[in-house]
């Protein structure tokens, strides 16, 4: 018989790892390698890119145009053409204004009727660019009789309105000795809340409506003063020339 068999402990077989050595100089540290067969490989995806964002940008509002300017203007009581091109800003001012209406107005620029339809835009720019492509240096007046009677003939000149300077200086000495703020306080007219003033005398209705555009709205003013009553005089006597007394 064979012998009493031995209990024989079966002996382990030690796991077969392969380790990889991973490190630099003398430390090493050691991984175990484990095959791919045998455990998933771990797959490392990148990380997502984020989203990009849409920026939305405010809408562009267009431009806001400006009012335009009014082609035409209608005349109304107690307009002048000096009063219209100011308030409309007209380019080349009450002279432009005129000529550009000029077949509309007539003859006289002073006088206009409530209801006429005046240019305001094309033609009357035409005629500023004619204007100041014609314009000449402005004189110089010496700030006396002789020089406000001297620069009122120059304005009546431009508006066709007759007189002479002797018949003008005649009727000044006359009417106010050569004072620009004379006053009658005392006749019909000054009874009636209108007294007659200036240097030719001229109650406050006539030298509105004899006005001549360019020249100051104050019937004190000299220039202006002797430029609308000689005006008024060229209506009713022909000249201011043929006047010699009250008129």
């Amino acid at each position: 018989m064979p012998g009493p068999g031995k209990h024989r402990r079966p002996k382990q077989r030690p796991i077969a790892r392969k380790l990889a050595f991973a490190g630099t100089g003398g430390a090493a540290l050691a991984l175990p390698l484990i095959s791919a067969t045998t455990a998933g490989a771990a797959v490392t995806q990148p990380a997502a890119a984020p989203a990009a964002k849409t920026v939305t940008l405010p809408a562009v509002k267009p431009a806001v145009e400006k009012a335009a300017v009014p082609l035409t203007y209608s005349v109304t009581v107690g307009d002048t053409l000096s009063k219209i091109a100011v308030e409309h800003a007209v380019n080349g001012g009450w002279q432009a204004l005129y000529e550009a209406n000029r077949s509309t107005i007539g003859a006289n620029p002073s006088v206009i009727r409530p209801g006429l339809k005046l240019s305001l835009g094309a033609a009357a720019k035409a005629a500023a660019a004619k204007a100041t492509t014609a314009a000449k240096p402005a004189a110089s007046y010496a700030n006396n009789l002789d020089g406000w009677i001297r620069q009122s003939l120059d304005i009546m000149a431009k508006h066709g309105i007759p007189g002479s300077y002797n018949g003008i200086l005649r009727n000044v000495m006359r009417e106010s000795s050569g004072n620009p703020l004379a006053i009658n306080n005392w006749d019909s007219n000054a009874a009636a809340g209108i007294p007659s003033k200036g240097l030719l005398q001229v109650i406050d209705p006539t030298f509105r409506a004899y006005h001549v555009p360019g020249t100051a709205l104050d019937s004190y003013d000299p220039v202006a003063n002797i430029t609308a009553a000689c005006n008024y005089a060229a209506a009713r006597y022909g000249s201011i020339d043929n006047v010699n007394g009250a008129y």
